[in-house]
C-alpha cells in the first residue's frame, strides 16, 4: 500500500507528468516496496522527461537514476533466464527466432526492422506487412456472417451507464503518456481483459462470445485474450501510435461505422465496412479518425501472428510467464 508521502508524488505526477523529480521520487518508493517492475517504469520515464528538459534535476541525481535502471535491468535479466531455463527454453534450446528477440529484450542484439517498432516486445524476422487478408484466416467469413447479431447484442451495452469508460485511463502503477488518456471520446466495453473475463460484460454477449470459439485467439496467462467493443466519438481522432507487442496481430470487426471514418496503417489507408473483417499489425504506426456524425464502434481481438511455430508459441508464452510474475 502506498504511503502518505508516495500519494502525494501521485498527485504531483497527475498534474505535471514531466516532473523528473517527482518521477524519481516515485521510483525510489517503488524500489522500498520491493515493485522493481513499477520502479523501472519510472526511472525510465524520468530520464526521458530529463532529455527534453535538462537541468530539472542535478547531475547526481539524474546518475543515480541511470544507475538504477541498470541495475533493475540486470536484476530482471537475470530471473527471466532463470525462467526461461526452467521452462526448457534455456541458451541452446531455443527456436532461432525466439533466441534473438530474447537478446533484443536484454540488450545483447539491436532490432532491425523496416516498419515494425512495438513499445515492449521485438520479435525478429516477421513479414513487414501492415494488413492481412480475410481470405488467409479460415474462420473470417463465419465471423462477419454472424456480425449483424454481434451488433444487436452491442445496442442495449451502449444504453449503460456504467458500461463504456475511457480506453486510456489513468494508473498509478504507471507514467502517464498518451494525450487522450481519461478521454471518453476513445472508449471501450471490455468481455474479456488481460486473459480474464468480465463476467458482467461477457454473459451479455453470448453470441458474441460463441462467434470467437473458432478465431485463433493470442492466449497468455495475465495478458491475453483481449476482447472489447471500441468506440471513436463522433469528431475524434486517434493520434499516430504503436502497440506494444508485434508477436499478435489485432482484428477489428466494424459494427457502427458512419461516413467521414478514416483508419491508416503505416501511411496505407483502409476503410471500415460494416460487418468485413479488418486485421493489421498494431507494432506499426497506426491511427484512426471519425470525422462523421455518429460514434463508430468496433469489436476488437487479438490472434497469434500466423508465422509463429507452436514451438515458437510456447517459447513466447513461458518468456511473458516470467515476465508478468516479475516481481509479484
Amino acid at each position: 500500500m502506498a504511503s502518505d508521502d508516495e500519494a502525494a508524488i501521485d498527485r504531483i505526477i497527475a498534474s505535471q507528468p514531466a516532473n523528473v523529480g517527482a518521477l524519481i521520487r516515485k521510483a525510489d518508493f517503488r524500489v522500498a516496496a520491493g515493485d522493481d517492475k513499477t520502479a523501472n517504469a519510472f526511472y525510465q520515464a524520468a530520464l526521458k522527461a530529463s532529455a527534453a528538459n535538462p537541468g530539472a534535476v542535478s547531475a547526481a541525481e539524474l546518475g543515480r537514476a541511470q544507475e538504477a535502471v541498470q541495475r533493475l535491468a540486470l536484476r530482471f535479466q537475470d530471473y527471466l533466464e532463470s525462467s526461461l531455463a526452467k521452462a526448457g527454453f534455456g541458451p541452446g534450446s531455443r527456436p532461432p527466432r525466439f533466441a534473438k528477440a530474447v537478446d533484443i529484450l536484454m540488450g545483447r542484439r539491436a532490432a532491425q526492422s523496416e516498419l515494425q517498432n512495438p513499445r515492449s516486445f521485438f520479435y525478429p524476422d516477421l513479414p513487414q506487412r501492415r494488413y492481412y487478408e480475410n481470405s488467409e484466416f479460415g474462420w473470417a467469413s463465419e465471423l462477419e456472417s454472424r456480425s449483424a447479431e454481434i451488433r444487436d447484442e452491442l445496442l442495449p451495452l451502449m444504453e449503460r451507464a456504467d458500461g463504456f469508460r475511457p480506453y486510456l485511463y489513468s494508473d498509478p502503477t504507471r507514467p502517464p503518456k498518451h494525450g487522450l488518456l481519461d478521454n471518453p471520446d476513445w472508449s471501450s466495453l471490455t468481455l474479456w481483459e488481460s486473459g480474464k473475463e468480465i463476467p458482467e460484460n461477457a454473459q451479455q454477449c453470448p453470441l458474441t462470445m460463441k462467434a470467437l470459439e473458432k478465431v485463433d485467439l493470442l492466449k497468455l496467462d495475465k495478458r491475453a485474450p483481449q476482447i472489447m467493443f471500441s468506440k471513436l466519438a463522433a469528431g475524434a481522432a486517434i493520434e499516430p501510435h504503436l502497440g506494444l507487442l508485434n508477436i499478435r496481430l489485432v482484428c477489428h470487426l466494424p459494427l457502427i461505422v458512419p461516413e467521414g471514418c478514416m483508419f491508416r496503417v503505416g501511411g496505407e489507408d483502409r476503410q471500415w465496412h460494416e460487418g468485413t473483417l479488418l486485421t493489421f499489425d498494431d507494432s506499426i504506426l497506426h491511427e484512426a479518425v471519425n470525422r462523421g456524425t455518429r460514434d463508430r464502434v468496433v469489436l476488437i481481438f487479438e490472434i497469434w501472428r500466423p508465422e509463429l511455430s507452436v514451438e515458437e508459441r510456447s517459447a513466447v508464452t513461458a518468456l511473458f510467464d516470467a515476465v508478468d510474475s516479475y516481481g509479484s
